[in-house]
C-alpha cells in the first residue's frame, strides 16, 4: 500500500515514505499511522528503527521520499523540495534518556513547550503543572532533574512532550533502561496519556508492543517484512526474528499430506485455517508452536520425532532445552536427566499447532 492509498476516516495524523542510504543497505519504509493511532515498530538491532525515526524527527536528511504530519508536508526531497526544521515538524521524539535542561526547575522544563510556542510564563507554567499532575507527579514542579529518579525523569520527559501539544509523538524504547515495575507503571502512564495522540513507538519488548500499540511493522535490514494487528503479527510470525520476540518455535517447511514436513519430522494440526494452507502438498509452510507445549516422550511414541540436546538454559519457570530442531520448556526434574549431545523424542498435541504462508 502507498501512503496515498487506504486513508481512514480520521484522516493520517502521520504518513511518510523513508529512504535513506546506509553503510550497508538502504532503510526504505513506508508507514501510514491514523489520528491518534499508535504503531508499534519492532525489528532487531541495525535493522533501522532509529533511523526511521532520526528521519522523521528531522535529524537524519532523506536519501529520498516524502513524510507529512496532519496533512502538511515537513519534508520531501523531490521538486518542489522542502525540508522543515526539527522544531517546526510538530514532531516530538522521546528517547531512552529524559534529557531534562539540568538548569530548569521539573516545572520550568515542562513549560519550555508552551512557551516557545508563545504562552505567558504564568499560563505556561499552570499549563506544566496540570501535566505533572496527569503523569503522577503533582506538587514536584520545584524539584530540579538531578533529584528526580529514573521513572520520574521519564514521566518528566513525558509531560514536557505532550504540554507542547505536538501532532505526532516518536517513542525511540524509553522503557529499557529502567527496572520492571517502574517500567509497567511507566508503560501504563503512557497508554493513559498518549490516547487520542499519533504515535510511533519503536521497542525491543513485545509487551510493550501489545500494551501500547494497535498495530505493528517489523523492519529487518531497512525493510519492512511484517505488518498488522499486533497480536495477528505475534500469533503468525513471518520470519525467524518475529517468532523469537513472540516466543515461539517457527520451523519452516512443506505441507505434506494434509500437514507439514521437513527432514522426516511430520506434524498435523487441528486448526482449520492450517489445514487449508496444508491442503496443496510441496507448499512452503512454517509450523508455529510454542516452546511450552512440547513433550519430552519415550522412543516410538506415535507421531513423535527424534532429536538432540544442543544447550539448557535455566528459566525463571524450570529450563529452556535447545535442541537442534527447536526449544523446549521443561521442568527441572525432566532436564536433570538431560545433558547436551543427548537424544529426545518430542511430540506436539494437533491443538497447539498452526501453520502459516512462507513468503
Amino acid at each position: 500500500m502507498t501512503v496515498a492509498e487506504g486513508l481512514p476516516a480520521a484522516g493520517w495524523g502521520l504518513r511518510a515514505e523513508i529512504v535513506v542510504e546506509r553503510e550497508h543497505f538502504a532503510v526504505d519504509v513506508a508507514v501510514q499511522v491514523a489520528v491518534g493511532e499508535t504503531l508499534a515498530v519492532m525489528g532487531p538491532s541495525g535493522a533501522g528503527k532509529s533511523t526511521l525515526l532520526q528521519a522523521l524527527a528531522g535529524l537524519q536528511p532523506l536519501t529520498a521520499g516524502e513524510i507529512e504530519v496532519a496533512g502538511r508536508v515537513v519534508d520531501r526531497v523531490a521538486t518542489p523540495r522542502v525540508q522543515t526544521a526539527p522544531m517546526n515538524r510538530g514532531i516530538v521524539l522521546l528517547g531512552q534518556d529524559a534529557r531534562l535542561f539540568p538548569h530548569l526547575s521539573v516545572r520550568e522544563n515542562v513549560a519550555f513547550g508552551p512557551r516557545a510556542a508563545g504562552s505567558d510564563a504564568r499560563a505556561a507554567r499552570g499549563t506544566a503543572d496540570e501535566w505533572l499532575a496527569r503523569v503522577g507527579l503533582p506538587g514536584a514542579g520545584d524539584r530540579m532533574p538531578r533529584e528526580l529518579s529514573g521513572g520520574e525523569g521519564q514521566r518528566v520527559a513525558v509531560a514536557r512532550a505532550l504540554a507542547a501539544s505536538p501532532r505526532a509523538v516518536l517513542l525511540d524504547e524509553p522503557l529499557v533502561a529502567l527496572d520492571p515495575s517502574t517500567a509497567g507503571d511507566i508503560r501504563q502512564m503512557l497508554r493513559d496519556q498518549l490516547t487520542g495522540i499519533t504515535t510511533i513507538a519503536v521497542t525491543h519488548d513485545a509487551a510493550d508492543a501489545v500494551a501500547l500499540a494497535d498495530r505493528l511493522v517489523v523492519i529487518e535490514a531497512g525493510r519492512v517484512t511484517q505488518s498488522g494487528p499486533v497480536r495477528a503479527v505475534l500469533s503468525a510470525p513471518a520470519t525467524g526474528f518475529v517468532a523469537s520476540i513472540a516466543g515461539v518455535n517457527r520451523l519452516v517447511g512443506v505441507a505434506a499430506d494434509g500437514g507439514w514436513e521437513s527432514g522426516g519430522r511430520h506434524l498435523t494440526s487441528a486448526d482449520a485455517g492450517s489445514l487449508a494452507l496444508a491442503a496443496v502438498g510441496g507448499v512452503p509452510l512454517a509450523a508455529v508452536f510454542r516452546p511450552e507445549h512440547v513433550q519430552v516422550v519415550d522412543d516410538g511414541e506415535a507421531d513423535a520425532w527424534r532429536t538432540e540436546v544442543t544447550r539448557l538454559e535455566p528459566t525463571l519457570a524450570g529450563v529452556r532445552v535447545q535442541t537442534a530442531s527447536c526449544a523446549i520448556d521443561v521442568s527441572l526434574a525432566v532436564a536433570a536427566g538431560l545433558a547436551p549431545g543427548d537424544t529426545v523424542h518430542l511430540r506436539i498435541d494437533p491443538e497447539r499447532v498452526r501453520f502459516v504462508s512462507v513468503r
